[in-house]
């Protein structure tokens, strides 16, 4: 299977491509790429490029592009984990095989039971980030998920709220089934459904947490009879999200 590269830098109309930086010396260096090998390229936008090698310049490789195809590596709904900034390396965990089972977005957040606090977010945002692009190269997807830097509390969580057109909101006191929610969530004509799927920290979640959720416009959903852990929940969430939305077929 050919290798995988994000780049921005393709021009279909010219039939040209460039890779720069760490993954052209990957490329051109590590796997001693040479031209005439051929590489999927994606442009970060669904889109996929079978890109032939033509050339090397310094810290750069140049290729030939066929047309463009959509990636079929994409979900058809859009979805964001608003995770509350766990202990240890476990936000790596999430952002990593979140990635692979098909989010878009991660945002962490701190709240009122959070154990972790903030330090040096801004360093640690560029290796989250760094590892959410290895993520989706490794998984063959077709955009290129970010991590943005954490939000402070929940206030500022719930009023990210009118952004999705579903908002789940997961609290170990129970809530409505997740196939009932997502069956009667609206069907946009012109864009993918946007779900954000909220899940706490090591401490959940404080009860006046859970009520500026709901009036906020979250729905409450229950995630069985176990209280699952941090770095279990959200990823267990997106496989069913991803199931039940038949992008797990």
């Amino acid at each position: 299977m050919p290798h995988r590269y994000f780049t921005t830098d393709v021009w279909p109309k010219e039939g040209r491509a460039v890779l720069r930086g760490p993954d052209a010396h990957h490329l051109a260096r590590v796997m001693r790429a040479k031209a005439g090998d051929t590489v999927i390229l994606c442009d970060g936008n669904a889109v996929e490029y079978t890109a032939t090698i033509t050339g090397f310049g310094e810290d750069e490789v140049e290729f030939s592009v066929e047309a463009g195809y959509p990636s079929a590596a994409e979900p058809s709904v859009e979805v964001t984990l608003l995770a509350g900034y766990p202990k240890q390396d476990k936000l790596e965990q999430i952002i990593r095989h979140g990635v692979e089972l098909g989010c878009r977005h991660v945002v962490p957040f701190f709240s009122r039971y959070c154990v972790a606090a903030p330090k040096k977010e801004e360093q640690k945002n560029v290796r989250y980030n760094r590892i959410a692009y290895e993520a989706a190269k490794q998984c063959g997807r077709g955009v290129l998920p970010d991590v943005a830097l954490p939000l402070p509390n929940f206030g500022a969580v719930c009023r990210t709220f009118d952004q999705y057109d579903l908002v789940l909101f997961c609290y170990e006191c129970g809530g409505a089934p997740l196939r009932q929610l997502l069956s009667a969530a609206p069907a946009p004509a012109d864009r993918p459904l946007r779900i954000a799927i909220v899940t706490g920290a090591e401490g959940g979640f404080a009860p006046e947490e859970a009520a500026a959720a709901t009036a906020a416009g979250a729905r409450t959903v229950g995630l069985g009879p176990r209280i699952l852990r941090c770095e279990t929940a959200p990823l267990a969430v997106l496989a069913a999200v991803m199931t039940l939305t038949g992008n797990l077929e």
